[in-house]
């Protein structure tokens, strides 16, 4: 998953200064309001070496990400050569860890590759500091070197694994994300006790919500609803998690059936609310399957609560079954009931006409 932000004026200009030619040594780009911003850059001061920790480390903030962009003094056929550098701290919220990865393809593309020598992660200074680019370049250029895909997908399982491990820590009731899209916010107290009230069947609707600044996922109401209701119980300007109880008859059998809506109204949200809710959906109903026993029978995901129709949620909890059968082709036989006549002449006639 990758996300495409807006670059600002200010930051296209820097790069299309650093690409051609040498003056600038080292670039900071950060997210600010959903763009693409300039957050600082410097012009060489001695060689690539000499100037690298001295502009480099002070860039690093311990809680917020960032990508950096470094000039070497060497230079290729483009011109001069670039470190790509992405600052992940371990200290930083997991939903800005999770923004910058989603962003870090449009970053290197808005620069170009041709010009890119090498790109380093970093979760400590210790690791893209001088020494640790050093090291990096010494375990790239031993025997069997890692191809740059190879390079790029280690990097990808180095921050799962840190992206898990932060999660892990949070709150040892929330699921394992199984990817670096997965996340697993807390429920509240109020949350929780409406799914087990839901589970035993003491309410009929719950609405939750991702509260994205402390990273909780927590209860809005659970005010008695009918499915004639639903439509008004969806947010116009923002999304929700809906889990609800539908009681219905199908084929002659009464049935109340658990029901889980992810209301998303298009892109009147933030992109980070877009990401942090659809990120954290697959955690949120592992926990209710796993914690409260709850079988959801339809997860469904719309646009405006107008589509929830009677006639809507019984297609999608009841499915029609299209199945055609191939009727038999019976092979089609001659003309006519007995076929065409034909003269047979017996025994008695040729008797005659000897």
């Amino acid at each position: 998953m990758f996300l495409v932000l807006v670059v600002t004026d200010e930051l296209r200009e820097i790069l299309v200064r650093a690409r051609s030619g040498p003056s600038i040594r080292v670039i900071q780009v950060l997210i600010r309001n959903e763009q693409l911003v300039l957050g600082a850059y410097r012009e060489p001061s001695q060689s690539w070496d000499r100037d690298y920790d001295n502009f480099l480390l002070p860039l690093l903030d311990e809680e917020e990400p960032c990508y950096i962009l470094y000039r070497l003094d060497s230079q290729n056929a483009q011109g001069y050569e670039w470190l790509f550098i992405s600052w992940s701290p371990d200290q930083s919220p997991v939903r800005l860890k999770m923004l910058y990865a989603a962003t870090r393809a449009t970053v290197k593309k808005e620069f170009g590759g041709g010009q890119v020598k090498d790109e380093m992660f970093g979760s400590m200074k210790e690791d893209i500091c001088l020494q640790g680019y050093q090291r990096h370049e010494s375990s790239s250029s031993a025997p069997a070197p890692l191809t740059a895909a190879e390079r790029e997908l280690q990097q990808i399982r180095l921050t799962e694994i840190r992206v898990a491990q932060v999660n892990v820590e949070r709150s040892a009731d929330m699921c394992k994300p199984q990817t670096v899209g997965g996340l697993a916010f807390p429920l509240q107290d109020a949350a929780k006790r409406a799914l087990q009230q839901l589970t035993d069947k003491r309410i009929n609707y719950i609405q939750l919500r991702l509260d994205t600044e402390k990273e909780t996922i927590d209860l809005v109401h659970t005010n008695p609803t009918e499915t004639r209701d639903l439509p008004q119980r969806v947010p116009t300007d923002t999304p929700r998690y809906h889990f609800f109880l539908y009681k219905h008859n199908h084929e002659g059998e009464y049935l109340e059936s658990v029901v889980f809506i992810y209301s998303m109204p298009g892109y009147s949200c933030s992109v980070k609310e877009r990401m942090l809710y659809s990120s954290c959906k697959s955690c949120l109903l592992d926990e209710v399957a796993r914690d409260y026993h709850l079988e959801v029978a339809k997860k469904m995901e719309i646009d405006s609560g107008e589509e929830l129709t009677e006639e809507f949620l019984y297609d999608e909890v009841h499915p029609k079954q299209h199945a055609f059968k191939q009727a038999f082709a019976k092979p089609r036989g001659p003309a006519g009931k007995r076929g065409n006549k034909r003269l047979i002449r017996g025994n008695a006639d040729v008797t005659q006409k000897s």
